[in-house]
């Protein structure tokens, strides 16, 4: 005997960026991740080892993330100095809004 007429949606996780504090779903926001060697790295795959937050792929969310210094709270770390200019490096490949390119 078949089930109801329709298909069980598929559930897909919710995350919050950092910086608006919107939720989207997870493919949808970059990880950056504390690693277990005290890094602060930009997660590409979404399964690095370690304590994780979420960011739009969007410029302004990168640099309210890094002037606010939510990345520190999020994490729970002091980043250094060269793991935030590699952030902020990441982040001005960014388009300036979420979807829309410059």
């Amino acid at each position: 005997m078949a089930r109801g007429a329709g298909q069980r949606r598929r559930h897909v996780p919710q995350r919050t960026c950092i910086a608006c504090r919107k939720q989207e779903g997870k493919r949808a926001l970059i990880r950056v991740v504390r690693t277990p060697e005290g890094r602060v790295v930009v997660d590409e795959t979404g399964k690095a080892n370690g304590r994780g937050a979420y960011l739009h792929a969007a410029r302004d969310c990168w640099e309210k993330a890094l002037k606010r210094g939510t990345i520190t709270v999020a994490l729970k770390i002091s980043p250094a100095n060269d793991d935030v200019e590699a952030l902020r490096a990441f982040g001005t490949t960014l388009p300036v809004e979420g979807g829309e390119s410059e």
